[in-house]
């Protein structure tokens, strides 16, 4: 078991992850009858591409000895309205470090092996852009 979540009433629910006991709140989004006051369940799996690109990249950059610390994700994502489902998420990467161009393309390349981004329907538009420091 990797987690449990319990029903909080009002729209909410509480994740608690089992080995560290971190917790993470939802909320049903505004537009979906909530208060939008937590992460929806539909912003969790679009932030969780955007992690998991940066920790692939991790693997990559510490295996290989390049500096990405300080590197963010900003992640949009859009619902369809019928059937209620994740239309479009996009991930956009800012590097605060300066790469050569082989790094560059090394860290691209780890970013589209992201097994949360290849579980997804393949209905979903996603579009990845790299900002790399000049």
């Amino acid at each position: 078991m990797i987690s449990r979540v319990t029903y909080q009433g009002d729209l909410r629910t509480e994740a608690v992850h089992i080995q560290s006991g971190d917790v993470i709140v939802t909320d049903a989004p505004i537009d979906n009858n909530g208060k939008g006051e937590a992460f929806a369940p539909s912003d969790l799996v679009a932030t969780s591409v955007a992690s998991c690109m940066l920790t692939i990249m991790g693997i990559v950059a510490k295996r290989d000895n390049i500096n990405i610390d300080g590197t963010t994700a900003e992640v949009e994502k859009t619902m369809s309205r019928s059937p209620r489902m994740i239309e479009s998420i996009t991930i956009k990467l800012f590097f605060k470090s300066k790469l050569s161009d082989k790094e560059k393309k090394k860290l691209e390349r780890a970013a589209k092996t992201c097994p949360v981004e290849a579980s997804l329907n393949e209905k979903i538009k996603k579009k990845v852009e790299f900002f790399f420091h000049n």
